[in-house]
């Protein structure tokens, strides 16, 4: 498992390069509609800080966030809360979107400038109780409680996936970095949630993936004498598995019978299957 620091380091980066895209929008920018159906760039930003504030509830008062939990429960139509897609979790996915979209829009509603200062000191103060937190410690969440670490990583790969929505909606190129190795290794360790989620039984035989970094480094997960493997960049494979790109725009390959079925359903994020986006959407797709 990584430190905490540069997991945080990259955290902190990626919302750097996200804050700059947003803070000198007009309002009339901040209402730009996002490739996520129904989602500004207002909401975008909303649900992020919606989200650093929830984690920052679990990190510093877990009562307060139980209190939270539990009104989660009574607005989802009594079904149960999802888990997060986190390194290490046995997760069982479920549905609360319709709550998590209306905390978002109710965020997205503030005047531009209070919704962008409180994302803003909403994320510091999240990485500051992470890092205060002792070592080992485990936050509750909705699902299996995680440890600092995995929490700075999951807010890193919706951070940077968000951030690709802003991006499209604003048609801006964002060069690649190597902060996708945390992107991408949540990407592989959901591989059995992926198949949960999605009422499959997940697959017995491991999977080598092998992804060519930004700097030129090659990156692997699982054994090398795996018959089942994955490859390609590794901004392919975020943009895969966070679902920002559809596979066919992609140039990610697999190869076994369980590696290709994984590619058309992997997803890091948590909750129910994603309708990701349509073949074609976006010109060039990721590098393919």
């Amino acid at each position: 498992m990584a430190d905490l620091a540069p997991v945080l380091s990259a955290l902190n980066a990626e919302s750097g390069d996200l804050d700059a895209m947003v803070s000198g929008l007009s309002h009339a920018g901040w209402d730009t509609a996002t490739p996520a159906a129904g989602w500004t760039i207002a909401d975008q930003i909303a649900h992020l800080a919606w989200t650093d504030d929830l984690a920052l509830l679990a990190a510093t008062d877990p009562a307060g966030f139980s209190a939270q939990l539990r009104h989660a429960s009574t607005h989802t139509n009594g079904s149960a809360i999802e888990g997060s897609a986190i390194e290490g979790s046995d997760i069982e996915g479920s549905d609360i979107d319709g709550y998590v979209d209306r905390a978002a829009r109710a965020r997205a509603a503030q005047p531009r400038p209070t919704l962008l200062a409180g994302w803003r000191s909403g994320r510091g103060a999240l990485a500051d109780a992470l890092t205060a937190l002792p070592h080992g410690a485990k936050l509750p969440w909705f699902g299996p409680p995680m440890g600092a670490t995995s929490m700075a990583t999951a807010r890193l790969m919706e951070t940077w996936a968000h951030g690709q929505d802003v991006a499209d909606a604003l048609g801006v190129e964002r060069a690649p970095t190597d902060r996708l190795r945390h992107v991408a290794h949540l990407g592989v360790r959901t591989r059995d949630f992926a198949h949960r989620v999605n009422r499959r039984t997940p697959p017995s035989e491991p999977v080598l993936v092998e992804l060519d970094a930004p700097s030129g480094e090659m990156w692997t997960w699982g054994p090398h004498e795996a018959t089942q493997w994955v490859r390609g960049p590794a901004l392919d494979f975020c943009l895969l598995v966070t679902q920002r790109r559809h596979r066919g725009d992609l140039a990610v390959v697999a190869s076994g019978a369980e590696a290709d079925a994984w590619l058309d359903i992997a997803q890091a994020f948590a909750g129910p299957p994603g309708t990701g986006r349509s073949a074609g959407q976006f010109a060039g797709g990721g590098t393919g």
